[in-house]
């Protein structure tokens, strides 16, 4: 047998503009789980897809079970064994558990001796053994949709590993889990790890990592770096080797900014779904930055999008500078000076196919009109190109598509949408999610920034070392209610815990 499973020398991958990757390479033994790092644009999903036939090499040779491989489409890498489970999934959410394992391979039978049919009961079969592999038991004839965002990924597992898989990518796998669902997928990649599967697994948690990787290999700017045994590494030694220098401080010094001003007031708010946000009420100041903390479920986007218009309410007052207002819509708060930065920028905040240009400007087009009837291009441009020096947004030209940027330059995109409209209040929520360590400290001085020019930012986060660290005063939900208010000197994660769990009648 080959001393490696698989092999990839001398990956050159280049898109209009930006050379993906450069010379890249990767070395994955059996039976072995194998860390892919490195910050947003290093090139890991492009390498990721060129392994799973997503895109074409332009150079560079793919080695499997030491024969040369062309991988030219997915359905090429699923025959050789490779499967990927990617960071976005793509539930078909109306179908069964069953139908969405074996879309595009349904067992077939004949019916009346001639008629091919489905053969539903031996589909249900084996989606059920297949379950019983990733360690879940729910029925495969239940809509897909009915599911948590854990187990939709455990479903995708175990289509992945219904094709007699031998390596098995993983890309993100945990940036929308909670820690108890972490849990459940670790023991499934130990099971899987235990059979002989290769895992690559990319991430940018840095514990997740050093727990359960065996090697590591980092890249930077679509170069590989180096291959290392993870027992030998620190947190601080992959950082280092990813960013290219030493971080000697992952978030930036703390400065208060907080004024007696109260720019933003929240007075009862209840949802009209009375399983959702509950008599919520609290302050913000000019300058002050405001974590809300709590766990998966608190309902804490769903209180910021009620804020926001996007969520009706049946009571409650908000107050803007000090006046009441009405917000219904999403464009009420707009056109009040109050921003939203989605938690979940693929699904609700980019506009993918669209321009770096146009995913800036697209919030504030009324501010750029000519004749009052046509777009001014050139002060669109303006914009553009100053918030992309002004957020360092690392991007070909501004008409580039958004969605081939790094998440972090995606994130940069969406706060610049913001910012031009300059608004006062700012609502983030998880503003650093599945963002590198080098982009997460660019997007903290962007905030930081921001309350220092006496904006009121709101920022939803599930880190609780940044909520930690971020916050001038932290707030904290529970099933739909504020359960208590914390200012950041007395703040600790012993005492938001308490109070995440913390339910009121």
């Amino acid at each position: 047998m080959a001393e490696y499973r698989l092999e990839m020398k001398g990956v050159v991958k280049t898109f209009p503009g930006v050379k993906a990757l450069d010379n890249a390479q990767l070395k994955l033994r059996a039976g072995t789980v194998h860390a892919l790092m490195g910050e947003n644009g290093a090139g890991k999903s492009t390498l990721m897809k060129c392994l799973f036939g997503i895109y074409r090499m332009d150079e560079g040779e793919i080695f499997y079970e030491g024969k040369k491989v062309n991988i030219k489409d997915p359905l090429m890498a699923l025959k050789l064994g490779v499967a990927m489970v990617h960071q976005e999934l793509q539930p078909i959410t109306e179908r069964s558990v069953a139908e969405n394992i074996f879309v595009g391979r349904y067992p077939m039978k004949k019916l009346l001796g001639f008629i091919p049919v489905v053969d539903h009961e031996k589909m249900y079969v084996q989606t059920e053994e297949l379950l019983k592999r990733v360690r879940m038991t729910f029925d495969p004839r239940q809509k897909l949709g009915s599911l948590s965002v854990s187990q939709m990924q455990s479903v995708e597992i175990a289509k992945a590993v219904s094709n007699d898989c031998h390596v098995l990518i993983l890309d993100e796998p945990t940036s929308s889990l909670t820690e108890h669902e972490v849990e459940a997928l670790f023991r499934i990649i130990a099971d899987l790890k235990a059979e002989g599967v290769s895992i690559i697994y990319i991430s940018h948690k840095m514990e997740e990592i050093l727990r359960i990787s065996d090697e590591v290999t980092i890249m930077r700017d679509g170069k590989y770096i180096g291959t290392w045994e993870a027992k030998n590494l620190t947190t601080d030694t992959i950082i280092t080797q990813m960013v290219g220098r030493k971080l000697d401080n992952l978030y930036p010094p703390r400065e208060c900014y907080v004024t007696d001003e109260v720019i933003f007031e929240l007075q009862d708010l209840t949802s009209i779904n009375p399983r959702s946000f509950r008599s919520a009420s609290f302050q913000l100041h000019r300058g002050e930055i405001l974590g809300v903390g709590g766990l998966v479920g608190a309902q804490r986007t769903e209180l910021m999008e009620g804020i926001f218009g996007i969520r009706a309410h049946e009571r409650g007052r908000v107050l803007y500078k000090g006046s009441e207002v009405e917000i219904n819509r999403p464009r009420d708060a707009i056109t009040r000076g109050i921003a939203l930065l989605t938690e979940d920028r693929r699904a609700s905040g980019i506009l993918g196919v669209l321009s770096v240009s146009d995913n800036v400007s697209v919030a504030s087009l009324d501010q750029y009109l000519k004749y009052r009837v046509m777009l001014d291009d050139g002060k669109i441009e303006k914009l553009v190109q100053s918030n992309v020096s002004r957020l360092s947004i690392k991007t070909p030209s501004s008409k580039t598509q958004i969605q081939s940027l790094s998440g972090g330059n995606q994130q940069k995109v969406l706060i610049a949408r913001w910012l031009a409209n300059d608004p006062d209040v700012l609502i983030l929520d998880e503003p650093t999610r599945g963002i590198d360590v080098g982009a997460k400290y660019e997007i903290y001085c962007i905030i930081a920034e921001l309350a220092k020019q006496g904006k009121g930012i709101i920022m939803i986060s599930s880190e609780m070392t940044e909520i930690l660290r971020m916050s001038d005063r932290i707030i904290i939900m529970c099933e739909g209610k504020i359960t208590g208010e914390i200012d950041i000197a007395e703040a600790s994660q012993e005492n938001i815990m308490t109070l995440a769990t913390r339910e009121i009648g």
